[in-house]
This record gives structure tokens, C-alpha cells and sequence, in this order.
């Protein structure tokens, strides 16, 4: 048995653009593509931490955070869900020494096919991991900035155009339909150009450079069976989870009885049994 608290899954792409995924349970790896096909046992063992502060907590917000974090934090401020809210140069940031390692860094634009095609934007180290948290197939880089900030001013101009959500439910019943990003790309920079232009002059340490060479990534998952109908399992609300391994995709678990958002219960504390 291995117990521990759980955090989200971290992930690899292979050379074959095959998704390798593990576990992370306490201070375990457990690599999970071998387990497809066996039945596992997940059960919460009743006690929840902060994954900020650590400090035991009976509900947990934003994906393990306690709530007094979740005020303090410059990872949960809104402006991490909308980087164009950035308020990082007015000296209002909540943590500017991490805002400084974490948004004031080189950043990608991005077009994506998860559940169909949306826009975002990741840390330039966060390529392609990214996207498999997502459950991308396909990934085209499209502009290279010097922050979050810069960056999010860039989405919100693609956003007028494609929307930079994934249907999680859409995303787990099978790979969606391939695009092709590069004549979508090629399609919508024109028109997109002059507002680029723009804010090139009304900020001038805004650095955008777009990326017209670069190819699409292509991302293959671990996954046996997808479900008909997708069933979302709360760990919170059971004594014990046991079934079979489906499949792994994006940041969750495919059981033949349902599937579990592994980020969703970061913090909770877990006895796993293969």
C-alpha cells in the first residue's frame, strides 16, 4: 500500500509523442502507463493539507489551497486565470519576488486541439507538459513574449476568435478531429497584426515575436477505452474507489466506473493499492 498526500500528476512526452504519466503520492512516483488494464484501489484517508501552507484543513479551494492562502497567494489571484489583469508594474502583486520567477518570464502563445481548437498561453518551461495536462492532441506555438502579461494581451486578441476554454467531459470521450493549426494560424494573423502593432507602440517593452517556422506538436495518450458517458467520481465522497484502469488523460484518471481529477483533490491523502 502507499499512502500519502496526492498532488497533480506530472507527465513526459516520449519520442513516439506518447504521454508518460505518474503518480505523485507523499514523496512516490508511481509511473502509471504499466497499470493499464489492472485494477487499482484509491481511498481517502480522511485528512486534507494545504498545498500552500500545509496546515490540515476540512475543505480545500482552487485545487488544494486552504482559504486564507487562497487571499494570500499570488497563485490564486484572479489575474493568473486572466493574465491581462496583471498588476504586477503598478506595485500591487501580492508576492512580487515569485510573480518576478513565475509571470515575468519568457512566455508562448499557443493554438491547441483538446476538445476542439482554443488559444492559450503557457511559461516557455512548461512546453509540452501544458497541453498534456490539458489533453491536447495537436499544439502549434504561435508568439513568443518576454511575460504573462504581454502574453495574455496577445490571447485576448486571438480570443476574439477562438475560445480558450477545453470541455472536459468532450475531451475524455475520445481525441478530437484534427485541425490544421498552421493554415488557422496563417489565417488569422493578418488580421491580428495590427493589434499586435499597436501594442508594440504603446508598450515599448513589450517583446512579441511571432514563430511562422514552427510545426505542430502531436500528443498520443495512454488510453485503453474511452467512456460513453462521462462519470465524475468525488473521492471526498467515497469510502473506497476500486476499478480498472482505462486510461490517463489530461490531469485524470479513466476507470471503468468513472474518472477522477487527480488536481482537483491535491492535498488529500490517499492509500493507493495495485
Amino acid at each position: 500500500m502507499i499512502t500519502g498526500a496526492l498532488t497533480k500528476m506530472s507527465n513526459q512526452l516520449a519520442a513516439d509523442n506518447r504521454a508518460h504519466y505518474q503518480l505523485l503520492i507523499g514523496d512516490q512516483q508511481i509511473a502509471l502507463n504499466p497499470l493499464l488494464g489492472q485494477s487499482l484501489s484509491l481511498k481517502f484517508a480522511g485528512k486534507i493539507a494545504c498545498v500552500g501552507c500545509g496546515r490540515v484543513i476540512s475543505k480545500s479551494f482552487q485545487q488544494g489551497y486552504c482559504f486564507p492562502c487562497t487571499q494570500r497567494l499570488a497563485a490564486c489571484d484572479l489575474c493568473i486565470l486572466k493574465p491581462e489583469l496583471c498588476h504586477f508594474a503598478k506595485g500591487t502583486c501580492r508576492e512580487p519576488e515569485w510573480a518576478l520567477g513565475h509571470c515575468m518570464q519568457p512566455h508562448y502563445v499557443y493554438l491547441a486541439n483538446s476538445s476542439g481548437l482554443k488559444v492559450g498561453i503557457t511559461r516557455e518551461t512548461n512546453v509540452p507538459y501544458r497541453w498534456i495536462d490539458q489533453g491536447a492532441t495537436q499544439a502549434l506555438l504561435i508568439a513568443k513574449t518576454n511575460s504573462r502579461y504581454v502574453s495574455g494581451l496577445v490571447e485576448v486578441m486571438f480570443k476574439q476568435y477562438v475560445a480558450d476554454k477545453t470541455n472536459w467531459r468532450k475531451m475524455l470521450q475520445g481525441d478530437a478531429e484534427p485541425l490544421d493549426l498552421v493554415m488557422i494560424r496563417d489565417q488569422w494573423l493578418p488580421q491580428i497584426m495590427p493589434a499586435i502593432d499597436a501594442l508594440r507602440q504603446q508598450n515599448q517593452s513589450a517583446v512579441i515575436d511571432l514563430l511562422p517556422e514552427q510545426t505542430p506538436y502531436q500528443i498520443h495518450y495512454p488510453v485503453l477505452h474511452y467512456p460513453n458517458k462521462v462519470v465524475s467520481l468525488d473521492l471526498a465522497q467515497m469510502t473506497e474507489m476500486s476499478g480498472v484502469l482505462h486510461g490517463i488523460k489530461a490531469q485524470y484518471l479513466l476507470f471503468d466506473k468513472g474518472v477522477i481529477n487527480v488536481r482537483k483533490f491535491s492535498g488529500y491523502h490517499v492509500e493507493l493499492e495495485v
